[in-house]
């Protein structure tokens, strides 16, 4: 019953980083991306329906991404649909498929894109400290002798610091790709 709070601990944890992960994928460092288009959604049908569900993604060049719709009649609206995502990229069709070019980035928009990294990196910080706080109270809660508390919370301070050494590398990394020209 113990290391069930630590295994709770440990997965709620793992959760935080990939949805910390998931949200720095948006943030685009000059590079075509595929990953970067996996919020759009395109009225397929008056049914919003993910992009990547109705067309093939592909990186013909290092700055550039080409879309190829399973059906061609949704040209339109697959551009309609990119432009309302606002992801600050200009969608161009030759009516077989969309092309995408991928601007390179100025210094001050890498800055602001470092900013809003950061702030991810907050927010998944926050969000680590959110279960060590819920693991602790049941912890508190399930009323185990004070060894075995002091025990177990010592362990979740032990997997809490392992966690921000990841959210930390996982920075560093992104940083890295947003300030590299």
């Amino acid at each position: 019953m113990d290391q069930d709070f630590l295994l709770e601990a440990k997965n709620k944890m793992k959760q935080a980083l990939t949805n910390l992960e998931n949200r720095l994928i948006n943030i685009r460092a000059g590079r075509a991306n595929p990953a970067m288009f996996d919020s759009v959604m395109v009225s397929y049908y008056g049914t919003p329906t993910q992009l990547k569900q109705l067309a093939t993604l592909a990186v013909p060049e290092a700055r550039q991404i080409m879309i190829k719709p399973y059906d061609k009649t949704l040209l339109s609206d697959i551009e309609k649909a990119i432009y309302e995502a606002n992801l600050g990229v200009t969608p161009n069709n030759n009516g077989e498929v969309v092309f995408i070019n991928i601007p390179p980035l100025t210094e001050e928009r890498r800055k602001e894109l470092v900013k809003q990294a950061k702030e991810y990196i907050e927010d998944g910080r926050i969000a680590i400290r959110n279960v060590r706080q819920d693991i602790i109270k049941d912890i508190k809660a399930a009323e185990v002798s004070e060894d075995i508390e002091k025990g177990l919370i010592d362990r979740l301070q032990d997997i809490v610091n392992d966690t921000n050494k990841q959210v930390e590398e996982i920075y560093k990394e992104k940083e890295k790709e947003l300030m590299e020209i």
